[in-house]
């Protein structure tokens, strides 16, 4: 087996089926395999684990924007974790919403897994749905200044066993882990 960036098995999918309503596509990870921490801009995605043990990391932002007033790049984004378990097949579906219950996470194969994606509207760069990578920082990481709402307020309050962490858009490499085959 190859091996992707930073040593990690490399992720393979094929795109089943493809409109400009929805896309189906279906991944296949190895064994410790990561799809690293990105999002579904504007969208919103079935995802089905068929087979095998996954960890989830999944994330809100608390303060969401649309696409068009997007932050600059370098500028962390304050998040709220909404999922950090392990799922075994077969187990429910999840549905990711633009911009709720986790539309961003990250995937880590505990054994060898195969997932099902159904995402409507399919990513198009043309129309503004360009998949994003991030980087996740602990909330102590960056000053509360940096954490503005649109109402103008600078504080954050948080139910208890909430978790935040700050999320900063980052560049992935050509070298990517991920494959179509």
């Amino acid at each position: 087996m190859e091996d992707g960036v930073k040593g990690s098995p490399i992720v393979t999918y094929t795109t089943i089926y493809k409109c400009s309503k929805f896309s189906l596509c279906l991944f296949f990870l190895p064994a410790t395999a990561v799809i690293p921490l990105h999002n579904h801009p504007e969208m919103t995605v079935f995802s089905k684990l068929l087979l095998g043990t996954m960890h989830i990391k999944s994330y809100d932002l608390v303060d969401p924007v649309s696409s068009h007033d997007s932050p600059p790049h370098s500028q962390p984004r304050f998040a709220r974790l909404v999922a950090d378990n392990d799922f075994t097949a077969p187990c429910d579906t999840s549905v990711l919403y633009p911009t709720t219950d986790g539309n961003i996470h990250e995937f880590t194969a505990i054994t060898m897994c195969e997932v099902l994606d159904v995402l409507g509207p399919p990513y198009s760069k043309a129309d503004g749905r360009d998949c994003s990578h991030y980087e996740e920082f602990p909330f102590s990481a960056f000053s509360i200044v940096n954490l503005i709402y649109a109402d103008g307020e600078n504080s954050v309050n948080t139910e208890e066993g909430e978790c935040y962490r700050w999320l900063e858009e980052i560049e992935v490499s050509e070298n990517s882990q991920i494959d179509d085959k």
